[in-house]
């Protein structure tokens, strides 16, 4: 995928997509129009630029994905980090946890997290 980036209603419209796939073309449209108030023209607009970034395909008017939503948000996470913190998650979870306090199940998640990473 060349471009990770995805507006909000972009989002809100592949999540339609990962949520129904596969899903005819037709019926995607119809979705759209109801959850998104957009018109048929739009939603292939939009579907055309998320195919054209390697997100989803459509072929023979069915709609499905080439990545998965976990995949699509791990490599946004890591795109990020890499942009933002110069490729450092600790430096990331400091700025994060210095203005947020984790609850104890978070704690306890990001510890079982690190150690399953450990293990492998």
């Amino acid at each position: 995928m060349n471009d990770y980036q995805m507006g909000v209603i972009e989002s809100r419209f592949a999540d339609i997509i990962w949520e129904n796939e596969p899903i005819s073309s037709t019926v995607l449209a119809h979705r759209s129009e109801e959850l998104l108030k957009w018109k048929k023209s739009t939603t292939y607009t939009v579907l055309k630029r998320l195919c054209d970034k390697g997100i989803f395909q459509n072929n023979g008017g069915v709609v499905t994905s080439l990545i998965s939503k976990e995949e699509f948000y791990s490599m946004k996470s890591k795109q990020f980090v890499k942009e933002t913190f110069d490729g450092s998650l600790p430096a990331f979870l400091a700025a994060f946890t210095s203005k947020n306090d984790l609850t104890a199940e978070e704690v306890a998640h990001l510890r079982e997290i690190i150690k399953k990473y450990e293990e492998e």
